[in-house]
């Protein structure tokens, strides 16, 4: 008697054609129609799927940018206005790259604090966490040499200024700023270098990362609200009785999730698109000038948590090694989470009022930081950039201790789920 078991089913026509030539059909049943999702994902699991559409977005969009963008010190801006003034709909193009930085920062960033908060991170997933913070750190580097090609003014000071933060590296420091450059100072040669890197170089190794992200996410199952891993409650087929395919039932969802993206992501593009300086300063609409300062040099947004900590620090002895250390400190303590936290739960739901309390803690201090790194180094904000910078790293060096310590609820065996039919 002939099996109804789809997956025995062998397709048929083209499609069938092109399974028999390539594992088209097996991949989509491993990575959609058979791949069981926990049923109780919620919003926080829209940005994941955003992430890939948003760099699908930045990798089309660039693509048509480089058709016209000159990387030369004295076509580059100019090159620019070009496609935005005389190239049909580059304006648009332009904004929607622009634009797309930004968006993918905050997609980043709010996907991020949803493994935080339901502890993503936390075995099984340690490698799905790490290989997901080497795309971050590609994201961080790809951004900075994209901001560069503008050859605004901002855009050729803010290098400046990032660039020379490698000089205070005992013993190599200076080489090693040379290096970057190619040159002694920043030229055409470093801004041909950035080229390079951000529109070839980059953009592959984050395609590469995000596939091994997702794979290594297929391979151990996707976390869930309640923290409870889903295989372990199977039916008589071997399903687990918590899960239901991804597809269709999680692409409705994020088509969904996606479409309320778009609303917002087109609003700020054709309405917004500097964000009142937020996305793209006042400054890199003038040419790259050397010999004109901007008032303040401050990097986009989404470094700013960062450069404010660089700035905490105050200079000692001539030199700012101990900021930059703290600055790589900062990301680097990211990379060892899935081994600070002790709590034997992992979602936020079940955890105690002291990890609650941490947790909002270092998220008020992330925004903060971002506020500071924004506004000049006087008034309140260098004593605010130093408060913060203290609670930003007690977050990750007191894990250990208040996560183990914290009072926690009791976790159900299965996950808590109320459909609506009522």
């Amino acid at each position: 008697m002939a099996s109804n078991d789809s997956s025995t089913t062998q397709p048929k026509g083209l499609y069938g054609w092109i399974c028999a030539r390539f594992p088209l059909d097996s991949m989509m049943r491993e990575h959609l129609t058979e791949y069981y999702a926990p049923k109780n994902f919620n919003f926080w699991y829209f940005f994941g799927a955003l992430a890939i559409f948003v760099l699908a977005i930045q990798i089309v969009t660039g693509i048509f940018l480089t058709m016209n963008y000159k990387p030369s010190a004295t076509e580059a801006f100019a090159s620019v206005e070009y496609i935005m003034r005389d190239v049909e709909w580059g304006w648009l193009i332009r904004y929607l790259h622009s634009t797309g930085a930004s968006a993918f920062f905050i997609v980043v960033y709010l996907h991020m604090f949803r493994a935080l908060m339901y502890g993503s991170y936390r075995a099984p997933r340690e490698l799905l966490w790490v290989v997901g913070m080497v795309i971050y750190l590609a994201l961080m580097a790809e951004a900075f040499m994209g901001y560069l090609l503008p050859w605004g003014n901002m855009s050729y000071w803010g290098a400046q200024v990032i660039v020379n933060l490698f000089s205070t590296i005992p013993y190599v420091g200076d080489s090693l700023v040379e290096w970057i450059r190619g040159d002694y100072f920043i030229s055409d040669i470093t801004l041909n270098r950035f080229f390079a890197l951000h529109v070839i170089a980059l953009p592959l190794i984050l395609v590469f990362l995000v596939i091994a992200h997702i794979l290594a996410l297929h391979e151990v199952g996707s976390n869930n609200p309640d923290g409870i891993e889903i295989k372990k409650t199977k039916d008589a087929q071997g399903r687990p009785l918590d899960g239901i395919p991804f597809h269709p039932y999680y692409t409705v969802k994020d088509t969904f999730g996606l479409g309320m993206f778009l609303i917002v992501f087109c609003g700020i593009v054709f309405f917004a698109p500097t964000l009142n300086g937020l996305f793209l300063e006042a400054p890199n609409f003038d040419p790259a000038n050397p010999m004109q300062t901007p008032p303040h040099i401050a990097p986009v947004w989404y470094f700013t948590p960062f450069y404010a900590m660089l700035r905490a620090v105050p200079s000692m002895f001539g030199t700012q090694i101990w900021g930059v250390l703290v600055m790589f400190a900062a990301i680097a303590l990211l990379f060892f989470l899935p081994w600070l936290d002790k709590s034997p739960v992992n979602s936020i739901r079940y955890k105690g009022p002291l990890t609650k309390f941490m947790l909002a803690v270092f998220a008020v201090s992330f925004v903060v930081l971002a506020v500071c790194g924004m506004k000049p180094p006087q008034g309140i904000y260098p004593t605010l950039a130093r408060i913060f910078t203290v609670t930003y790293f007690l977050f990750f060096l007191l894990m250990p201790w208040y996560s183990r310590i914290d009072s926690t609820k009791s976790v159900p065996s299965r996950v808590t789920y109320h459909d609506h039919e009522h």
